[in-house]
């Protein structure tokens, strides 16, 4: 007979007979009648226990012992992918400060961050600045960064550079005339000074468009840039309106043109008449069109134009074309000798030509004075490029 504890709990051994079985058995006992009540046999009490034992591992929470095993063997597969992870990581860093040194030069001179700074877009230009640009750390030019050292990180790119001023009616030219006008004057400098088949020296046959066929006699007329065109001199340069390059010589590098200039309305100087008046510098990063060159120079195109749209009631004009009144331009970094009609910078290899540069050397991104006020005779030298 199994014994009974005082408390009326469990023994060790498994569960005792419960009060109301005994005291059941001590009656039944008394009349003559009934068996003792029989414990739980040995193997009843392990089953129990395990239960209790599993029941409460579940209620703690705890994976029993084969999840255990399994969770222990998915956080070492994760460690291990972590550190490839990280390994493959380190690996590709060295190799790229291998291949490019000057980025961990950089963060540690802080020059990383001036590089951010200089990389800021400017707003648009809207009258001209008090002076040049602030010197920019004299970086050359690569492949990769063909602006890097230049002011012209921070100018627009492309045709985002000309913006249209709001029209306004100007010279008894009515809103929308102006308008027109000025749509046209900014196509026209978009095809003759970025557009990539102009740039590789084909016709610009979309900007020889919009010009009145009715004063190609002028100086400035569209016959006059068709001659120059075909026949470029010191006299007559296509390279006062249009940007071209020889293919065979040379190759833009990337697609990217920076442009920095101001467009504006004034009236004629007799009725019937409003100008637009355009002040642009266009910055082209070039490399020679040999195999393998790495040498990036870049060419600073400044043109000044006044157009003008006439009322064909008043005057002897075509409607909706525009005329050219007057052309000044500046070519910076290009031989001031050669008079092909064809951009041509400079690069280390090449032989000296020509008359040497002389006088004071000049900014061509300082845009803060007219070409008339900043004109120099002969083969003068630039700054920077």
């Amino acid at each position: 007979m199994g014994k009974k504890h005082d408390d009326g709990q469990a023994g060790p051994d498994g569960p005792a007979v419960s009060d109301e079985d005994w005291a059941r058995f001590l009656a039944q006992a008394e009349a003559g009648a009934g068996e003792a009540p029989k414990e739980p046999s040995a193997r009843a009490r392990m089953v129990t226990a395990r239960l209790r034992d599993e029941e409460a591992r579940r209620g703690s929470g705890r994976p029993p012992a084969w999840r255990a095993a399994v969770a222990a063997r998915e956080r070492g597969r994760g460690a291990r992918r972590l550190k490839a992870a990280l390994a493959i990581a380190f690996v590709a860093a060295l190799a790229l400060i291998a291949i490019r040194p000057e980025l961990v030069i950089d963060k540690v001179t802080g020059k990383a961050a001036q590089d951010a700074k200089a990389r800021q877009p400017l707003p648009a230009e809207t009258a001209p600045p008090s002076g040049p640009p602030t010197p920019v750390d004299p970086d050359r030019p690569t492949l990769s960064d063909p602006f890097r050292g230049s002011p012209a990180l921070q100018w627009a790119d492309g045709a985002a550079g000309i913006e249209v001023p709001q029209a306004r009616a100007v010279g008894g030219m009515s809103k929308e005339e102006v308008a027109d006008a000025l749509a046209k004057v900014k196509q026209f400098l978009v095809t003759a000074n970025l557009d990539p088949a102009t740039l590789r020296g084909e016709r610009p046959a979309a900007a020889l468009d919009l010009l009145d066929p009715k004063l190609s006699a002028r100086p400035e007329g569209v016959g006059r840039l068709e001659q120059a065109l075909a026949a470029p001199s010191k006299e007559n340069d296509p390279l006062n309106l249009v940007t071209r390059t020889r293919p065979t010589e040379l190759k833009p590098v990337g697609e990217v043109v920076k442009v920095r200039g101001r467009m504006w309305v004034e009236p004629g100087e007799q009725p019937g008449k409003a100008e637009v008046l355009v002040d642009y510098t266009f910055v082209y990063p070039f490399v020679k069109a040999t195999p393998g060159a790495d040498q990036v120079e870049r060419s600073i195109v400044r043109r000044e134009i006044t157009f003008s749209v006439a009322d064909p009631r008043k005057w002897e004009a075509t409607e909706g074309k525009l005329w050219i009144e007057s052309v000044d331009v500046n070519l910076a970094n290009s031989g001031c000798d050669v008079h092909d009609g064809f951009l041509h910078p400079v690069f280390d290899e090449d032989a000296p030509t020509g008359p040497t540069p002389s006088g004071a050397p000049v900014d061509p991104y300082d845009r803060s004075q007219g070409l008339e006020d900043k004109r120099q005779e002969g083969c003068g030298l630039i700054s920077r490029s």
